[in-house]
């Protein structure tokens, strides 16, 4: 009976040990797969970053990681030391190594991202928050319908109601720019402003944006003055859209 019961204990020790031999095995492998092809420290995405980010906002979104060496980009940075005031170039998406290429100035993302001047037009630049801006779904070359919205003043005839006009059309976006850290866009005339997101976010479009568009002299005055007294909204408004001609918008027109 003994020595029946002892054999049973032995072999309960035993299934335990090997299963630990496995379990320890299984875990070690992708490590041992690693050391053996060289590994190389690379710096890869861990979250989503926006073009235009800063080293600084950079650094919460990029992890460490072991790779092997013939999985890695020649210019693949393991360090952001020596990047300080730089700014990505395009939007980062998670796993993807980080290149040298992806990290620029901000002069030059500006310069890259810009396009020419038809003749007779001017460029003017406003900050928006990106719902305001098509979720900061634009880009150099695309045409946008600037909106101006008034708290009152909007119609002589009711100089007390609410006002809003699509007062520009298809607009040429020539440069888009995520505006400094800390940037707080000028709240519209209304009763509370509107809370300005944490720039340091960057799983979704935050922050502010810096709009250029190049207009005629008496658009580029209707932006200046929106920008200063009153409120603006961007459509991405494709040279096909459909232009019913212009109409202000009053409470008494939204359930028509």
């Amino acid at each position: 009976m003994k020595s029946r019961l002892l054999a049973g204990v032995i072999a309960v020790l035993l299934a335990i040990v090997g299963a630990v031999i496995v379990v320890s095995y299984a875990q070690g492998a992708d490590q041992r797969a690693v050391s053996s092809l060289d590994p190389v420290g690379v710096l890869v995405v861990s979250k989503a970053v926006p073009a235009g980010s800063s080293v600084e906002t950079l650094k919460a979104s990029v992890t460490l990681q072991q790779l092997p060496g013939t999985a890695v980009a020649k210019t693949a940075l393991n360090t952001l030391e020596g990047s300080a005031g730089k700014v990505t170039s395009a939007d980062l998406v998670p796993g993807e190594q980080l290149v040298a290429e992806r990290l620029v100035s901000p002069e030059e993302l500006q310069t890259s991202g810009s396009v020419p001047v038809p003749a007779g037009l001017q460029e003017v630049s406003f900050q928006l928050e990106p719902q305001r801006v098509v979720g900061g779904r634009l880009a150099p070359g695309d045409t946008v319908g600037i909106f101006i919205s008034m708290p009152n003043g909007g119609l002589e005839a009711k100089p007390d109601k609410e006002t809003v006009q699509l007062s520009i059309h298809k607009a040429l976006v020539t440069a888009v720019q995520r505006a400094p850290e800390g940037a707080v866009a000028k709240p519209a005339p209304s009763a509370s402003a509107e809370p300005v997101p944490d720039p340091r976010d960057v799983n979704l479009p935050t922050g502010l944006l810096m709009v250029t568009v190049a207009v005629n002299d008496i658009n580029a005055d209707k932006i200046v003055f929106a920008a200063e007294y009153a409120s603006l909204w961007l459509s991405k408004e494709p040279l096909e859209a459909q232009d019913s001609g212009p109409r202000i918008m009053t409470r008494q027109d939204l359930y028509k």
